[in-house]
């Protein structure tokens, strides 16, 4: 696809060549120009393109006269700039063509601006000013990844060459030994740039060197040394006390919590938000430092208040996505546990399962009736029978009998049946485009369900028993043939994140919303617990002022699924406990609690540490796709 994309790029570029060449035979030469432009945004490399631009730079008496078709000033767009650092190479300005190639590595640096014939003269790194080289320099790095992947290393490496050549011309000039470092540390030359910057360090200490010298020494594998640099450049601009030490110190704070010693740290974050409280990367950097000292959650949840305080401090949400990243509920869906399902796998797991193989199941206890969702969902013609019903009944809700309350199921005997209408089309299709089983943070997760606002409320009750089909992309195909119950728990989860945005003009406390969450979160147990249980605690997340409601109801199921579990297996069990723990506002005894029930769970689920345990019978069908297979769980 992308030779495809880069094909069509390449026509057009050349129709808007042709097109120019016919403006400049007919002595439009700035309708010409902005073609040109266009063209060299499309193929920065096209031949074609470049004889034009010297048949442009003639016609209108040389590259000197050029520039005004290719004006800088106000907002300019990127063909014009590239287009004008060539037309000053042309007419021997070569500081500003640097600095106009280095614009435009800036602004996007996947293209192969740097692939430009006149950058690679031998005698160039002669004829530039080495000032005028590291300003740009500077300018294309700053905003370049560390390190590059290797896409932008190919477009970048042309540019790199260029500045070790002026490098090798001004051994000596500390600014560009500087910024030097910093464009080749980022192409992985790690022990170059370390020379940089310590022979930078050597001719004029100070901060820069120091920052770029500890960088260098991070990447290269040596973040011990990095540190020692960083804290004798601290402790000599510490009477200072300016804004640049304040992020160098953030810096080694962080660097302390890399090493594995978060607590050490601290201090140095303290010292800095003693002056500035609301300091941009301090302020969130020591909730990330917290978090890697103790693990908790609230430091995650003051992440995100923070942000909500200061929309403008962009390292609140970037440290907030990096600590939540692939956590159980925090950043992912977390997996289903019950026997149906790892039965399923199973079945999925061989080349002859069809979605005509049946799986006739017996199961020793009464499992979630999701879980046969996601059964019927990957094998419709396959069947779930269960041998017992245990104490404390699963199918009853919390609730006291006689209260109105909301219900997704109903039973016949031990068979689940829904106890809601399905959803309409339209209402099933927006949850099918908007359910995921991974999210940034639960404040993202929480936004991108606000699509689903607007639809009606029997609707996403309605999906919780009736979910649609995976969408038709290589992840739903993946889904459906490997783990269809993290669709199933998708959409579960989406459509009640859709009801936490129903009626938001409705006051919090008598809220419909709040009225069927909770209703959800205290009803028979099942995936559409946890899905509440998550919809509720992103309402807390972004909502401070329903926390102690919420809080309320989530230990109340927390302390049912912990008295069940002495007497059955409650298959939802670590999943309630980590919902409480992503509700830090809890009692302090809940989380303890929490914490104790995933720990057991945990252990319960831990492999026999019998050296020579008997092999378990693979499943074996009575004829062509069927299979029938006794389950239990504990």
């Amino acid at each position: 696809m992308q030779h495809t994309d880069d094909g069509d790029e390449r026509l057009a570029a050349e129709g808007e060549v042709a097109v120019a060449r016919l403006a400049i035979d007919s002595g439009e030469l700035p309708h010409a120009a902005d073609h040109l432009a266009d063209a060299i945004v499309g193929d920065p490399q096209l031949p074609e393109l470049h004889e034009a631009l010297a048949e442009l730079c003639a016609a209108v008496g040389g590259p000197a006269a050029a520039r005004e078709l290719f004006p800088l000033d106000g907002e300019v767009y990127l063909g014009t700039v590239v287009c004008r650092a060539h037309v000053e190479a042309a007419a021997g300005d070569w500081d500003t063509a640097i600095g106009l190639l280095a614009s435009a590595i800036q602004y996007e640096p996947v293209r192969p601006w740097a692939h430009a014939a006149w950058l690679a003269r031998e005698d160039l790194p002669g004829l530039v000013d080495p000032d005028a080289v590291a300003q740009a320099v500077a300018r294309a790095a700053g905003v370049l990844p560390d390190p590059l992947p290797a896409e932008l290393a190919s477009a970048v490496q042309p540019f790199e060459d260029f500045v070790q050549a002026v490098v090798a011309r001004h051994p000596d000039h500390p600014l560009l030994l500087v910024m030097a470092s910093g464009l080749t540390r980022r192409l992985g030359a790690t022990a170059r740039a370390v020379e940089l910057a310590e022979h930078a360090q050597r001719l004029a200490p100070g901060y820069m060197p120091s920052v770029m010298l500890g960088n260098a020494l991070r990447a290269d594998g040596r973040p011990e040394q990095a540190l020692a640099v960083w804290e004798a450049e601290l402790r000599r601009v510490a009477p200072a006390n300016d804004n640049d030490s304040s992020y160098l110190a953030v810096d080694v704070a962080e660097l302390y919590g890399f090493l594995g010693r978060p607590a050490d740290g601290l201090p140095w974050l303290e010292r800095v938000l003693a002056t500035e409280p609301d300091h941009p990367k301090a302020a969130p950097a020591i909730h990330g430092l917290r978090h890697a000292v103790d693990g908790s959650t609230a430091h995650l949840l003051a992440l995100a208040d923070h942000h909500r305080a200061h929309p403008d401090h962009d390292y609140a949400q970037d440290l907030l996505e990096r600590l939540s990243h692939r956590e159980p509920w925090l950043g992912l869906l977390p997996g289903a546990t019950e026997a149906t399902v790892n039965v399923l796998h199973q079945v999925l797991a061989s080349p002859d399962t069809t979605r005509d193989s049946e799986i006739d199941c017996t199961v020793t206890a009464l499992e979630p009736p999701s879980s046969q969702l996601a059964l019927h969902l990957a094998l419709p013609r396959s069947t779930v029978g269960y041998q017992s019903v245990r104490e404390p009944d699963p199918r009853r809700p919390l609730r006291e009998p006689g209260e109105p309350a909301t219900r997704v199921w109903a039973w016949d005997g031990t068979d689940p049946r829904p106890a809601v209408a399905p959803p309409a089309p339209e209402s099933a299709d927006l949850v099918r485009a908007t359910a995921e089983i991974v999210w940034p943070t639960i404040p993202a997760a929480y936004d991108h369900a606000v699509r689903l606002a607007g639809l009606p409320l029997d609707d996403l009750v309605g999906v919780l028993a009736h979910p649609p089909a995976p969408r038709e992309d290589d992840l739903g195909r993946a889904l459906l043939a490997h783990q269809p119950e993290l669709w199933v728990r998708a959409v579960q989860t989406f459509a009640c994140l859709g009801i936490a945005h129903h009626r938001t003009d409705q006051p919090w406390q008598d809220s419909d919303r709040r009225r069927v969450l909770v209703d959800l979160l205290l009803g028979p147990e099942d995936w559409v617990v946890e899905a509440a249980g998550l919809a509720l605690v992103a309402i807390g997340w972004t909502h401070p002022e329903t926390r102690a409601d919420i809080a309320a109801q989530l230990r109340l199921r927390l302390r049912y699924c912990a008295d069940a579990r002495r007497t059955r297996v409650v298959t939802i069990l670590r999943s309630v406990g980590r919902l409480a723990l992503a509700a830090p506002w809890l009692p302090s005894a809940d989380l303890a609690l929490a914490q104790a029930v995933i720990r057991a769970d945990e252990a319960a689920d831990a492999p026999d540490p019998d050296p020579d345990p008997e092999p378990e019978p693979e499943p074996q069908p009575q004829r062509p796709g069927f299979l029938r297979r006794l389950l239990g769980r504990g």
